[in-house]
């Protein structure tokens, strides 16, 4: 059972965020020192897009900020078990599972068997996942379904993280528009809160992410963000506070591009499953030569297209589906044009 802490200002929720966001800022300014002496860095290869070694593992220091100040919430009172157990504990194993990763570079044998062993832990609390009350839906079925979610997401996101600050840039944008989507239909609820803090701690982050990079998030922020969002989906559509079309809008760039991406090259390409780097979002970066034009390029289309979208789907929650479709084409065209194909050609 959770412990109240006396009220006082340092616990209310805003002076947290504001924390969170100053120390993040601080540990990623002495981490990033440590990571150069200890030579934790990313080199550029035939995969990479940088022309620098550039400090790999960041994600660390937003990841363990976010984790303390979510204990924090959860003592006072702020957070309840369920999500705590989730996002927290689990969230605390997909940060050092990840950043292992960033320094001994992990086989993907190894990376499968932990990313399965957090969706077994997320599905635990998440008493199955929403489609495990689903009737018509075998049990055995929907864990499995609810299981490759997670584990689906988690590499998602590992994707996307192939330039200068777009995963950064998503990860804010993401949070504080399914955060506010949350507010304004159910009130400050538990799971607005964690995403607020997300925010915080990702705006400090992208401090020193945005082109040109000083420090990459590496797979200690990548896992835990992409475990922190599956887990987050499922939470919030199984409690009834955002609709599951208000994410595949939010996150309509990254199902667009992880999809096309993947389908074209099993049809492509004899070993489909090698690491590259023919994502539509590397190739505009490679054909522009420029980190910055592609991540204005998202922020503009999240900005002029998205969030207009979401705001609509939550107007008129029943043409949510239909308007979830609409969100996704120009992402699905630009993610067919420079994906892939492109790279073939």
């Amino acid at each position: 059972m959770a412990i109240e802490i006396y009220n006082s200002s340092f616990f209310n929720p805003f002076f947290i965020y504001i924390t969170a966001f100053l120390i993040t800022a601080i540990g990623l300014y002495y981490y990033r020192k440590i990571a150069i002496n200890r030579n934790i860095l990313s080199n550029p290869n035939h995969r990479t897009l940088h022309i620098l070694p550039t400090p790999r593992g960041g994600g660390i220091v937003f990841a363990s900020v976010f984790v303390f100040f979510a204990f924090i919430l959860w003592l006072n009172s702020q957070v309840n078990n369920d999500i705590f157990l989730i996002t927290c504990i689990g969230g605390m194993v997909a940060l050092l599972f990840g950043f292992v990763d960033d320094i001994k570079n992990l086989s993907a044998i190894g990376k499968l068997f932990l990313q399965i062993s957090l969706a077994c832990w997320a599905v635990y609390w998440l008493d199955g996942g929403p489609l495990y009350s689903i009737n018509w839906i075998p049990n055995i079925l929907a864990i499995f379904l609810t299981m490759f979610f997670l584990v689906w997401v988690m590499n998602a996101y590992n994707f996307v993280d192939g330039i200068d600050g777009m995963a950064t840039s998503g990860a804010i944008l993401s949070s504080i528009a399914i955060a506010l989507a949350i507010v304004l239909t159910n009130g400050y609820i538990f799971s607005a809160e964690l995403l607020f803090l997300l925010f915080s701690t990702m705006l400090s982050f992208l401090i020193f992410n945005w082109p040109p990079a000083k420090i990459f998030m590496g797979d200690s922020g990548s896992v835990f963000l992409g475990y922190f969002f599956g887990c987050m989906v499922l939470y919030t559509t199984m409690r009834g506070e955002v609709s599951a079309w208000s994410w595949v809008i939010v996150f309509g760039y990254y199902i667009a591009d992880t999809t096309i991406t993947q389908i074209t090259r099993l049809i492509m390409v004899r070993k489909w499953y090698f690491a590259h780097r023919s994502h539509a979002y590397q190739n505009f970066t490679r054909i522009t030569n420029s980190h910055l034009r592609t991540n204005l390029l998202f922020i503009i289309y999240y900005l002029i297209w998205l969030l207009p979208l979401l705001i609509w789907s939550l107007l008129e929650p029943d043409n949510a589906e239909f308007i979830s479709i609409i969100a996704l084409c120009p992402a699905l065209v630009f993610s067919y044009k420079f994906g892939p194909v492109l790279s073939a050609k």
